[in-house]
Formats: C-alpha cells, structure tokens, sequence
C-alpha cells in the first residue's frame, strides 16, 4: 500500500474527537468586580441648579404686561428691590375683577417703595424719562410671558400678532432704557413652538437690539410668582400651571454691547451664550429634560385662550 494510502487509510479508521465547550464559572464567594465609574461629574438636575437673577436691588426697573403682579411684588418682598414700576394693560376695575387676590400684591409692591400704572400697552407706551434731554431710567425692563392672547386659531397669523406685539414693545422699550452701558431688555417666553416660530432674536436684531446671554426661566427663584392667565382667574381652578413648564429668558441690550470676538476672526459676532451664569449646563440638556411630558401641555394651551405678561 503506498504512502498516500495508508495516510488516507488511517485518517478514515480515526475519529474525530472534538473538544465540549465548557463556560467558565464563578467560584462561590467570589462576587462580580464592579464596573468603572465614570469620573466626569455629573450635571446637577435643573431643579438643583443655582438661578440666573438679571437685576440688583438698587437698580431701576420697569415691568409690562404684570397679569396678578406676583412677579412684581415677589422683587420687592424676596429680592428687596428698591425702585420698581410695575405696569398692566388693564384698568384697576378690570384687574380686579381677573385677578380677585390681586390686592394684597399691590399693597406689597406700594408698602415696599414701588409704583403699579394701569391701561399700559406695550405697543403704544410712552417711554420713562428724565432730565432735559429725556434720556432713559430704566436699568432694566422685563416683558414676561408676552402674547396678544386668543385672537385666531390659525398658527400663522398668532405668530405673526405676536411678532408685531414684541416689535413695538422693543420699539417702544428702548427710549425708556438707561443710557448706561449693559442697561437690558429680559423677555421670558415658553420653550417649543408656538414661541420658538416667532425668532425673538431676530426680531431683537430689528430694533437694534442682540442677545446678550439667555437662560432657564426658574419660577421657584421668586417666591409667591403664580403665571397669570389672559383671561383671568379660571372659577374652579383646574388647567395647566405656567410656572411649572419650561421656559427661557433673552436678554437684550444695544447692538454693539453684547458683541465678543469670534474665535480666530477679525470681525465681531453676536455673543449668543446659552449657558446659566455660574452654570455648566447648556440650553440643549434644558430642552432634553422638558421632553415630550408637555406636548400636551402645548396643545391644550393652544385651544384655549393664550397667555400674555407674567
């Protein structure tokens, strides 16, 4: 038998004997090794973290659209703000008849040094001034929550109401602002659409306004704020709570005052920080913890009547 047959002789008479897998085990008493942590910090909730406060005490400040006034007197009675004006489109009768608790904050906002003006629109305001060349007093002015309310249902046409509303309060604002450097506009809108459709900055931009910095809107930073409806009290109580949904601040100064130079550029740019002061946290982990728990809470803000000043 030759060579090549004997080794194929042999190969056949063999059988193959392939090693059994055995998975390896654990010997008893011997736990698992825990996994590596992470040594990155992990980012404080937003509950956590601290508010961005855009004022002093001593600063002169000026307030529109102030539904129940509760934002107002919360700066006076929690920040000891000492020269504030705080003003509502309706006449005293009216805003009593919306808003029955509202009483005891105009007392605190007058008790504290403070000053409350009724029948004030934003679109036609005269601007606060002094001196002989009028110049502005203001150091700051908040327009929270602004809308022209329920007028249509269509989307188009709400933005386009709300665009022209802002246009003229930005128009109108700037008179009555200090001429001092970093004198700001803070407007607070809800975050997601219908707000996000009306591009507050650029409608900033129109009026010779930029933005400066912007952050997260914190209601638990001003003690006793409860977000004013349009339409009032609602009897029975009930609905959705603003102060409990997300929202940003904008603030807005004069063109030229908010800008910083671009990184590796010889021209100026538009400072747009979407961080919190004294906070690492950015605007995109703020929309990501609102989520989709307010979708509902959108749509049923839309079909009703719609919010306007704080």
């Amino acid at each position: 038998m030759g060579k090549n047959k004997r080794q194929k002789h042999l190969s056949h008479g063999k059988k193959s004997n392939p090693q059994k897998y055995t998975p390896l085990t654990r010997p008893s008493g011997v736990s698992k090794p825990a996994s590596k942590s992470s040594t990155k910090p992990s980012k404080p909730q937003a509950q956590h973290r601290k508010p961005t406060l855009p004022f002093s005490p001593h600063e002169q400040i000026l307030l529109i659209g102030e539904g129940d006034l509760s934002f107002s007197s919360s700066l006076i009675i929690h920040h000891k703000c000492q020269h504030v004006t705080a003003t509502v489109y309706e006449s005293s009768h009216e805003l009593l008849s919306k808003y029955p608790h509202v009483e005891e904050n105009i007392k605190a906002i007058e008790d504290g040094g403070g000053a409350v003006r009724y029948g004030i629109d934003a679109m036609k305001m005269r601007p606060f001034t002094t001196g002989k060349e009028r110049e502005g007093v203001m150091d700051r002015i908040f327009f929270n929550f602004p809308h022209v309310g329920g007028k249509t249902k269509d989307v188009n046409r709400q933005v386009r109401y709300n665009q022209e509303l802002l246009v003229s309060f930005f128009n109108n604002a700037m008179p009555s602002l200090s001429p001092k450097e970093g004198s700001s506009i803070v407007v607070t809108l809800f975050e997601g659409e219908p707000y996000t459709l009306w591009n507050i900055r650029d409608l900033g931009r129109h009026s010779g306004l930029e933005v400066k910095r912007s952050w997260r809107f914190q209601a638990s930073a001003y003690p006793g704020y409860r977000h004013a409806r349009t339409l009032g009290v609602v009897k029975g109580g009930g609905g959705w709570k603003g102060e409990e949904r997300a929202a940003r601040s904008y603030e807005f100064v004069r063109k030229g005052e908010g800008a910083v130079m671009g990184s590796g550029k010889g021209k100026r740019e538009e400072s747009s920080v979407d961080e919190d002061e004294g906070d690492e946290s950015l605007h995109e982990d703020d929309v990501e913890e609102q989520g989709d728990e307010d979708k509902e809470d959108h749509k049923k803000e839309n079909d009703d009547d719609e919010d306007e000043g704080d």
